[in-house]
């Protein structure tokens, strides 16, 4: 059966439906379709839609795998999918947050990776006057911040190599590597650690990872306040292990059961 616009709405754009329609026909049955499968689907000639076929695999959201032969492009699922699994991980982890926030009095958040980048998607703010507030949204390189040294742990050396070949490391005023070789060895120690505490801007990090159930890091949580307050040894042990705590918790609601990497 053809699809149609509703002819109710005279500011549909048909090429954009069609586009839609065409990414909307795949499903975990149906991996690869053909031209003619869409075609068909639309109630139009194949001709009718080369030019939306086309601009589709220049964006990488359609993959061509044989003549006249498609599966969705990686696009696709950068895009989608990402977004998607990032708000399971906060609808899952902002209780656990919360929660932590309140027994120990100071702001946590919850990071992703994107690319070198660590950006913030959550936070539970503490109310106290001596408080560190990172809005949502906020990118701060993954060198330069506990929850992105975590992040980067889930990169092999290769990986990071490929990640930071061309990048600069030298330019930032915060206590960080600042070469590649630095970078992947603090990595490395970070990786058997399984925690980071990191100190920038008069304020100290805890931060560790959150693992799927193919216990990959997949997001960072981080305990954050003033120096002031982060002082006592025996303050900042009970603080690291309650982050660790809640890390595991969130880690197995996310469908990990493996024994977390708690080492001290």
């Amino acid at each position: 059966m053809a699809a149609e616009m509703s002819s109710e709405n005279d500011y549909t754009v048909p090429g954009l439906f069609r586009g839609l329609k065409i990414l909307e026909m795949f499903s975990s049955e149906r991996r690869i379709l053909t031209v003619q499968d869409f075609a068909d689907a639309l109630g139009v000639t194949t001709s009718a839609i080369y030019r939306i076929i086309t601009t589709l695999t220049e964006m990488n959201y359609l993959e061509k795998v044989a003549k006249n032969t498609y599966q969705l492009g990686p696009q696709v699922i950068s895009n989608g999918f990402s977004y998607l699994a990032s708000r399971d991980v906060v609808d899952i982890a902002m209780p656990h947050l919360n929660a932590l926030r309140n027994r120990i009095s100071m702001s946590c958040h919850l990071g992703i990776r994107e690319g070198q980048d660590t950006v913030y998607i959550y936070r539970s703010f503490a109310s106290q006057r001596l408080s560190v507030n990172v809005p949502i949204g906020t990118r701060i390189p993954c060198h330069c911040s506990a929850m992105g040294r975590i992040l980067l742990t889930e990169l092999n050396e290769s990986e990071l190599d490929a990640l930071y070949q061309h990048a600069r490391l030298d330019g930032y005023a915060v206590a960080a590597p600042r070469t590649l070789p630095e970078l992947k060895q603090t990595v490395a120690q970070d990786r058997l650690t399984g925690w980071v505490e990191h100190r920038s801007d008069f304020a100290t990090a805890f931060a560790t990872g959150l693992r799927n159930h193919h216990n990959q890091i997949v997001a960072a949580i981080n305990v954050s306040g003033p120096d002031a307050i982060m002082v006592e040894e025996r303050q900042k042990a009970a603080i690291r292990e309650a982050l660790l705590n809640t890390a595991q918790a969130i880690s197995f609601e996310l469908g990990n059961s493996h024994r977390a990497n708690n080492q001290e």
